[in-house]
């Protein structure tokens, strides 16, 4: 948009100056949390594997990156640390990007557009400038954090002497320290789980789908959440118990799963937020 400016010299002779401004998208009204029901969680998940089915090459690939970058942690984590570490850093960057494949195909089914390769990842491409990397950075964050402290309650409760010996004995587990140990960490790892899941549950649908910066997205993922309690604890238990179970024939089965519960959430996100017209 060219604006002109009008100003005066000091010789009484007036100058004209334009200045270009460049468009900036604005940003999109605040949605309205709904109020969500246990049959949303069945019609997301019929609508997940609706949305499978109709385009599996889709669902498949994208799974096929997350089941490989779990495989490849798990099979370096033998003695390989520094490998692990990057990799466990790294992962959390770019597994929201598989997500958006996946949402980006549901929306293009809902409204009837051709799927294409093309299509599909030129908007996994494109997103690399918005804010789902600021998601993901937050994601590395948090991981970064949940280790410190892990690390720090097994010296609390066993000694940083055990640190060096817990990969050729497991015997310090038996004791009444490990135990203890065992229960600090069960209960912490929930509350850091519950807390992640609650920040991007919806925060990443949200920014593919509408111009919100990561903060109001994941903010508002947590409104969702903080409104809908138990539907949503129900729906972290379903993530978590399917996810779980895709995991026990060799992984094999998340690549039914992920895409799947994939495309459901992009159909969870719709049902919670309703937009006002813009």
């Amino acid at each position: 948009m060219a604006v002109k400016a009008h100003g005066q010299q000091a010789g009484g002779e007036d100058q004209v100056a334009e200045i270009t401004d460049v468009a900036m998208p604005e940003a999109s009204p605040k949605p309205v949390v709904a109020e969500l029901h246990f049959g949303d969680l069945a019609a997301a998940l019929r609508e997940g594997w609706r949305d499978f089915t109709k385009a599996p090459q889709f669902g498949l690939f994208f799974a096929l990156i997350y089941a490989f970058g779990g495989f490849a942690m798990v099979k370096l984590s033998l003695g390989q640390v520094a490998t692990v570490l990057i990799l466990s850093l790294g992962f959390p960057l770019v597994a929201p990007f598989a997500a958006v494949g996946l949402y980006d195909v549901s929306r293009r089914l809902a409204v009837g557009e051709r799927l294409t390769w093309r299509c599909v990842l030129g908007c996994v491409w494109r997103e690399r400038a918005r804010q789902i990397p600021w998601i993901g950075a937050i994601i590395v964050i948090y991981f970064l954090f949940y280790t410190f402290f892990a690390h720090m309650l097994f010296a609390i409760f066993l000694g940083p002497s055990a640190l060096m010996n817990i990969s050729s004995s497991y015997e310090a587990f038996f004791t009444p320290q490990g135990v203890q140990l065992i229960v600090a960490e069960v209960i912490f790892g929930a509350v850091v789980a519950l807390l992640l899941y609650g920040l991007t549950v919806v925060s990443i649908p949200f920014a593919l789908d509408r111009e919100v910066d990561f903060i109001t997205a994941m903010l508002t993922s947590l409104e969702v959440v903080r409104e809908n309690k138990l539907v949503m604890l129900v729906w972290a238990v379903v993530l978590a118990v399917l996810l779980l179970a895709a995991m026990v024939p060799f992984f094999a089965g998340l690549l039914i799963a992920l895409p799947v519960l994939g495309h459901a959430t992009w159909h969870l996100y719709e049902k919670a937020l309703i937009h006002p017209a813009e």
